[in-house]
Order: structure tokens, then C-alpha cells, then sequence
């Protein structure tokens, strides 16, 4: 019983297949990690501007379109945020450049996007963000097997002279790091 697309393989539960890809290098065919994370945007200037108060995961409701365009490496989240509106969770700003493809099944490249999350979760964010100065922002975009997901922060502003001082920890770090190097 193979498939008309190309290889796969049964695993030891009746009906479950696992699908195959080929190794770029040798050609050899291998099982798709179902567990496997694949980053696709990141957003570093969030770590460097705000003080990660929590961390959490969401998933991401797409288009097709938008999933092939995030496939190709395409996505920004730089510009992004999330808002709670009745009850829901929505990421603000983030761009998928149109997929060429698409014809016109195409999407939007920046509007709401709904986040997926439990209830309870919307509720706790919701009354965290209703404090002063505490905002939702995406850190990073990322495939896990074959969904895509969120890793959103509740964050708080830093003032410049914390910026400062996370400075000159670091560059001390550096230079401690290079005086060992120099005794060995």
C-alpha cells in the first residue's frame, strides 16, 4: 500500500503513518519529527526594551496562504502586540508577506490575528494588562511539526538607566570571560 505522492512508512499502530522526507545530503529517507521546532521569526528587540515578567505558548490562527508564506522563511513579528478584546486574544501588527501562489485565495499581509488560548489564560493576561504599563508582546514565531505557535511574554517597559546597567553587566561578563582566556 503505498502512496501516490511518494514514500511512507506504517508505524506499529494500525492506521497511523508517519510521513517521509528525504535527506538533503544522502537522499536516505527519514520519519517527520512531529516534536521538532523550527524557528521562524524572532523578535530580539523585545528581550532588549522590556522586562519579561511571563513567558507563555499560543497557537495562531492562519490562512493557507499564510502558512505557505511562513514555510518560505517569510514573517515579521518586530512591529507586533497582543490585545484582548471580549474575551479573546488577537497578535496586532505581525506581517506575512502574500503567498505568489495563492492567485485570489490570498490574505492581508498585516491584520488581526486570533490567538489561541485557554480561557483561564485570557482572563489572568487580561487583568495584568489592565495595569499600568504591562503589555503583551511576541517574542518569537515558530513551526512545531506542523503547527505554528507563539511564544508570547507579559511584559513591563524598562526604564533607560536598567537598559544601562544590563549594559555594563554584560560587558563586565566579557571581559571576565577574556581575562580567563588570556591565563590559559
Amino acid at each position: 500500500m503505498g502512496s501516490a505522492g511518494g514514500a511512507s512508512i506504517w508505524s506499529g499502530r494500525p492506521g497511523a503513518r508517519l510521513a517521509m522526507l528525504r535527506d538533503r545530503e544522502t537522499g536516505a529517507a527519514m520519519a517527520k519529527d512531529p516534536q521538532a521546532r523550527r524557528s521562524l521569526a524572532q523578535n530580539r528587540r523585545a528581550r532588549h526594551d522590556f522586562e519579561i515578567l511571563e513567558q507563555l505558548e499560543a497557537g495562531i490562527v492562519l490562512t493557507g496562504s499564510e502558512v505557505k508564506s511562513l514555510r518560505l522563511g517569510r514573517g515579521s513579528i518586530q512591529e507586533a502586540y497582543g490585545r484582548i478584546t471580549r474575551g479573546e486574544a488577537f497578535l496586532v501588527g505581525m506581517h506575512i508577506p502574500e503567498y505568489e501562489n495563492a492567485g485570489h485565495y490570498g490574505h492581508e499581509p498585516v491584520h488581526d490575528r486570533k490567538l489561541l488560548l485557554k480561557k483561564r489564560e485570557i482572563e489572568r493576561l487580561s487583568k495584568a494588562v489592565r495595569e499600568r504599563g504591562k503589555t503583551l508582546v511576541p517574542l518569537e514565531l515558530y513551526f512545531q511539526g506542523a503547527l505554528v505557535k507563539l511564544s508570547l511574554a507579559l511584559v513591563q517597559g524598562k526604564k533607560r538607566h536598567d537598559k544601562r546597567e544590563v549594559t555594563k553587566e554584560r560587558e563586565a561578563q566579557r571581559d571576565m570571560q577574556r581575562a580567563i582566556l588570556r591565563r590559559r
